[in-house]
Formats: C-alpha cells, sequence, structure tokens
C-alpha cells in the first residue's frame, strides 16, 4: 500500500492505493481519517495511481467533470457498505440524493425487507474514498445538508463545486 497527500480548496487531503488501485481518500480532521491505511503503507507521490488520482482531483477542482470510472476503485468494506457506495458513484454531479432514496433502491435491488436510512448513513459515512466517491451528494430527507464526516460546511464547498 502506498499513499501521498494533495493540498485541495477543500482541506489537505490523504490518498492511499494498493498495486493497481485507489483504496482511500480522506480530507485531514474528518472521522475515520485514514481508516483503512495499512501501518506498513509507504509514502511515495510518485506512485501511477496515486499520480493519476491528483490529476483526476485537479480537473475536479477546476470544475471538468472527471469521470469516477477513470479511476480503479477498491474501496475495503462490508458487502452492505460496498452496495452503498456503489450506489453513490451513480448520482450524477451537482444532483444529490437522498438516504431514503438509496434506502429504497437498496431494498428493490437486492428484494429484501425494508433497509433502513439510517443503516444507508452509516454506509455513507465509513466512505473510505471521500469526493470521487460522492458521499457529500446525499442529503436529509426534506434537503437538508445533514451529516458528513468531513463537517457539513465542507459538504456544502464540494457541492458547489459542482453546481458551477
Amino acid at each position: 500500500m502506498y499513499y501521498c497527500h494533495y493540498n485541495s480548496p477543500v482541506g489537505r487531503l490523504l490518498l492511499a492505493c494498493s498495486q493497481n488501485a485507489l483504496t482511500g481518500l480522506w480530507i485531514e480532521g474528518q472521522k475515520y481519517f485514514g481508516s483503512t491505511l495499512t501501518e506498513n503503507a509507504e509514502e511515495n507521490e510518485n506512485y501511477p495511481v496515486l499520480i493519476k488520482t491528483k490529476a483526476w482531483l485537479d480537473r475536479y477542482f477546476e470544475g471538468k467533470k472527471p469521470d469516477i470510472t477513470e479511476l480503479t476503485l477498491s474501496p475495503i468494506g462490508t458487502d452492505f457498505r460496498l452496495k452503498v457506495w456503489k450506489l453513490l458513484c451513480k448520482i450524477p454531479y451537482g444532483e444529490v440524493a437522498t438516504y431514503q432514496k438509496i434506502a429504497e433502491q437498496l431494498s428493490e435491488t437486492d428484494n429484501k425487507q425494508k433497509v433502513s436510512p439510517r443503516a444507508v448513513g452509516n454506509a455513507v459515512g465509513h466512505n473510505p474514498i471521500m469526493i470521487v466517491i460522492p458521499c457529500h451528494r446525499v442529503v436529509g430527507k426534506n434537503g437538508s445538508l445533514t451529516g458528513y464526516s468531513a463537517g457539513t460546511d465542507i459538504k456544502q464547498k464540494l457541492l458547489k463545486f459542482e453546481i458551477k
């Protein structure tokens, strides 16, 4: 595992990767900062996955709307969390979805009993690849900017980058 730092308009970011995929992107000071970073990770500003991620972030913060599929992602989490994070990747730039809507989508696709919006919120909060997996695009039922592991002020800034 390799890591590097990136200075962004929303604060200093920590990026982490395995040999061929991005595994983490955290905003300094957020909850669960570096949660999946291993102790033996090596700092390497020039590792190809990290170079590609930094270029993606440059374009994102310039308002160029880079596609999530340009990066190979390998978030570490439970099956439920992985399903939630996959749905987050489908929320278009400049748009939002509610925890309720995501819970309903999960209930429909898995033919399960009702999925709790709270369970979705927990999974969203533990997203290890912030910004790229757009957990900032999830809002409360009434459109409020409820919860964000890096703070609602950062969530608001990220949404403003996308609504230009």
